[in-house]
């Protein structure tokens, strides 16, 4: 996807960087210790940093839920944020959410994990929390009943998105024989209504305890005072008298290929996927096969990228997914076909792609290219307090060592290509596949699907005796959480602005923690500025950028990044265009070469454009038949209207197929020029080096004598309206509730901003509280605020079973009323001002965040000294400002309703409560119209 000659006289002389040398990897510094109880503990303190990680991951998960109860370990994830004997249903947000942190947990196959991070002085109080989880979790009927309805929406929201099923349940089923990890780790909604609140309790007592778990810190703490916290919270905990059960069914080796042809409704394109099993992850060959995951799909740069998305355009995706666990793991190919190609053609070429790794050794360019991605990704993971525990808990879990990254890593440096080709030989043999079609259904047909074999025999569940049943304490009785230390004030690091020679504005941030940069070019005017007709043209520019300059090609610019160990990339906004990098910074002058190369010459080649159009358009199908990722494209269309954000961003079939390559290069050339653009470089830089890189690289590239492109004006008002999408097959619609509000520069943009945490921000918000917390009627419930240099949008979104959708607008609507008619409380408003807060701390605690939020400022034309005002500005802002902005802003009378669903399952009720609808059938919608038909 790329264009011309160069576009100024740039006298640049570029050769292709060699690949960079690798680069060491300091190990991860940790102590560790056992309690008496069994509970091991990991402590990683770091005082340069505000936050702390606290992480407890336990010993079970999807393969050891027990006969006709799958989906237990996902079950008992969601459980364990409700109550304990001291801590009332929601206290564990309050102890987290609420003073500036996060929390989140997974389940995997093999464990399952709690996280959090918050500000440092917060951490004897998490500890004491999941103390409770651990030792006194409340678990009664309702609880358990709200938590399987929403584990319910959680499954119907998967089944919506295409291709979900093929990856989440008919993968594992078809390649595992007797093994548990047949089954998906979130179960069904039969196994889930067959569960009691007496087998949840039983499974809580055989597996978290503190024999079974792992606790690992990280952060800003002193190790004498998480010594003393740990034994003092978790040191009473007992370990039960019963063994702790383990699921080891083995899976027998592969000795035959196996096939299977699905059709399955609503699939926008077909599939191919392929699979291999897998030696346990403490195999010597570990090594050799994450390599081989990164030398197929590491980058543009990989080989079935360049073989069947790029050179062949078989597919319009294709990657692979090296899933190592305690047992018998799963290597997957996959493609997602291109529209038109054929599934048999996409078949051979994934055989053929993985027949070159066992008939060939990799060149050695290729190898090192891709241990370099390893670096800087196992340097990116480690940026974070977060990271690294995670780093080191799963290490722990899975193959019984901490050290086990680092040690991968060392491997991963003296891995030859005979070990490469050895491994492959070993472990993706062609006549051992098992391979799955997948295939469009005809409307209103059933789906193919592939059950879990009868040899998967799990074992029942097994009741220990004297299970305790807890209930939660009288106020009277309740022991209260431990009192926050003194708080750590966060340090922004100095903004540095300057100008280039050619005039090119320069942002630095200096942050010398790894060795890491991260570099944005900012050109103001994005999808916004796209022409009539010509929707998508900005993010097609943005993302032809790297595809090709006139001295090098698309393949050679991803090799030569990526062989850095680098990633480059073009993307849109509404309001302007990106292109990124990040890279080592040992390796940082060849890539800003590369960088500069792509900003100022880029090829746009005819080739290009064409194979970027193809690929767009196979996106775009795929989106529409999703109500996810539909809704909030009618959404724009239907609040903005023919305005400049009304615009598809990402085109329609219409404005996509009319792009020619003089609009690429028309849309280049006013928005792509140094006096109109800025550039932003975060990391391991001073202000001097990068403002002689600038120089250096930019040299040539000189503004020219007309002046730069005003800005589209925003639209007129658009009248609300109520806009249904039909679309027949979906389990779960879609809902949005959305209006226009202010720009960056309104000065209620700071009280916009809390109104809008307190409505949907989190999960403690309104939003979610009620709808999901309450009622248990979507998985989660939300609202967004983009505050962008013409007024932006407020929406208030969810997914709910398409029978529930009145019910869930009128919730949506009445707290959007509620908002500007009751101020909110101090404390909730206080808790949303902590979120916030906690929000920013963490965005800016690495150096994509820090150079994307500068980034973000430049593209808002809001000075840089907004980052130091952010903090104050949340602080300074009062009740009544919060519910005068709502008033104005958050009232639902002037916010449009889109649902994307099965129509005939919500209209009747809808008209019923006095809507109007406009309904669609997805087959007519169009996207160029404002009517949508």
């Amino acid at each position: 996807m790329r264009f011309l000659a160069p576009l100024t006289a740039i006298a640049l002389v570029f050769a292709a960087p060699a690949v960079a040398d690798p680069v060491r990897v300091p190990p991860l510094s940790f102590t560790q210790r056992t309690l008496a109880n069994g509970l091991r503990v990991v402590s990683m303190p770091d005082t340069s940093g505000t936050t702390v990680s606290v992480q407890v991951w336990y010993d079970v998960g999807g393969k050891d839920d027990p006969r006709g109860r799958s989906g237990f370990a996902h079950l008992f994830e969601h459980l364990m944020f409700k109550a304990t004997r001291n801590m009332p249903a929601g206290m564990f947000d309050r102890l987290t959410e609420d003073v500036g942190g996060a929390n989140n947990a997974s389940t995997d196959d093999d464990f399952t994990e709690y996280h959090e991070v918050a500000p440092a002085n917060q951490l004897e109080r998490l500890l004491w929390a999941e103390s409770e989880r651990m030792g006194s979790l409340v678990i009664d009927q309702a609880a358990f009943a709200a938590e399987r309805d929403v584990v319910k929406e959680e499954l119907r929201g998967d089944a919506a998105r295409p291709y979900d099923s093929l990856f989440r349940l008919y993968v594992p089923a078809a390649n595992y024989t007797n093994s548990t990890y047949a089954r998906s780790p979130i179960g069904s909604i039969a196994d889930l209504d067959a569960a009691t609140v007496e087998d949840v309790r039983a499974f809580h007592a055989q597996y978290y305890r503190p024999d079974n778990a792992v606790l690992v810190v990280s952060g800003n703490y002193k190790q004498a005072d998480l010594d003393r916290w740990v034994d003092r919270y978790f040191g009473p905990l007992r370990k039960p008298g019963w063994a702790i059960p383990r699921t080891s069914v083995a899976e027998p080796v592969r000795t035959q290929a196996r096939r299977h042809v699905l059709n399955a409704p609503d699939t926008p394109l077909p599939a191919v996927v392929m699979t291999w099993q897998l030696p346990p992850r403490k195999d010597p060959d570990l090594a050799a096969i994450s390599m081989i995951d990164a030398i197929l799909s590491g980058g543009e740069s990989s080989r079935l990228y360049q073989s069947l998305v790029y050179q062949d355009r078989i597919a319009a995706e294709a990657g692979v997914m090296a899933d190592t666990r305690k047992g018998t793991g799963m290597f997957t190919a996959y493609a997602v076909l291109a529209g038109g190609k054929k599934v048999e053609d996409a078949e051979a070429a994934l055989r053929r792609e993985i027949g070159r790794l066992r008939d060939a050794p990799v060149r050695p360019e290729e190898l090192d290219r891709v241990k370099n991605q390893v670096i800087t990704s196992a340097l990116k993971s480690r940026e974070t307090a977060q990271g690294r525990a995670s780093t080191v808990a799963s290490g722990l879990i899975l193959e019984d060592d901490p050290h086990a990254s680092d040690k991968m890593l060392a491997e991963i440096q003296a891995l030859t290509a005979a070990d490469i080709q050895r491994a492959a030989r070993r472990w993706l043999p062609d006549d051992r596949t098992v391979t799955i079609t997948y295939l469009s259904a005809p409307e209103g047909a059933k789906a193919d699907a592939i059950a879990v074999g009868p040899g998967v025999r799990p074992a029942p569940l097994v009741t220990p005796p004297n299970v305790q049943v807890v209930q939660v304490a009288s106020e009277a009785e309740r022991v209260q959480p431990p009192a926050a230390g003194p708080a750590v004030t966060p340090v922004l690091p100095a903004i540095v602005e300057r100008r280039l020679k050619n005039g090119m504005r320069l942002v630095v941030i200096e942050r010398r923690a790894l060795p890491i940069v991260t570099a944005y070019l900012v050109a103001n005017g994005g999808s916004s500025t796209d022409p009539d007709g010509r929707a998508g043209l900005a993010e097609m520019t943005a993302d032809l950028l790297t595809k090709g300059t006139s001295r090098m090609n698309a393949t050679q610019v991803a090799a030569a990044i990526e062989g850095l160990g680098g990633a480059i990339g073009g993307s849109a906004t509404r309001d302007g265009m990106l292109l990124s990098l990040t890279v080592k910074s040992d390796a940082l002058a060849p890539a800003m070469r590369l960088f500069a190369d792509t900003a100022t010459d880029p090829a746009f080649a005819q080739e290009e454009l064409e194979r970027g159009r193809t690929q767009a358009l196979d996106g775009l199908k795929v989106a529409l038949s999703s109500p996810e990722s539909l809704v909030p494209i009618v959404a724009s269309r239907v609040v903005y209207g023919d305005g400049p954000y009304g615009k598809p961003a990402s085109g329609t079939p219409a404005s996509l197929r009319a792009l020619t390559r003089e609009d690429i290069v028309a849309g280049y050339r006013a928005r792509w020029r140094p006096d109109a653009v800025t550039l932003v470089m975060a990391g391991d830089i001073t202000p001097d080096a990068a403002e002689q890189t600038g120089n250096a690289m930019f040299a040539n590239w000189r503004a020219p004598a007309t002046p730069v492109a005003p800005l589209p004006a925003a639209g007129a008002p658009v009248a609300p309206r109520t806009v249904v999408v039909d679309l027949p097959q979906t389990p779960q619609a879609a809902v949005m509730v959305a209006r226009v509000t202010i720009d960056r520069k309104d000065p209620r943009y700071y009280p916009m901003l809390l109104a809008n945490s307190a409505l949907g921000g989190g999960f403690s918000a309104r939003l979610n509280q009620e709808v999901r917390v309450k009622r248990g009627l979507a998985y989660g419930a939300s609202s967004g605020f983009q505050a962008r240099r013409a007024p932006g949008p407020l929406t208030a979104y969810t997914q709910t079973k398409n029978e529930t959708v009145p019910e869930v607008i009128d919730l949506m609507r009445g707290e959007m009323r509620r908002m500007g008619t009751e101020p909110v409380p101090a404390a909730e408003l206080d808790a949303r001002k902590a979120s916030l807060l906690g929000g920013f701390g963490r965005q800016v605690e690495t150096t994509d965040g820090l150079a994307g939020y500068a980034a973000g400022l430049v593209l808002q034309d809001v000075p840089l000294d907004e980052m130091k005002r952010y903090s104050p500005a949340i602080a300074a802002v009062t009740p009544a400002q919060v519910l005068d902005v709502s008033r104005q802003l958050i009232d639902p009378a002037g916010s449009s309703v889109i649902v994307i669903g099965k129509a005939a399952d919500f209209l009747p009720r809808l008209r019923q409560a006095g809507a109007a609808p406009e309904v669609v059938p997805i087959a007519q919608l169009d996207l160029d119209k404002v009517a949508l038909k």
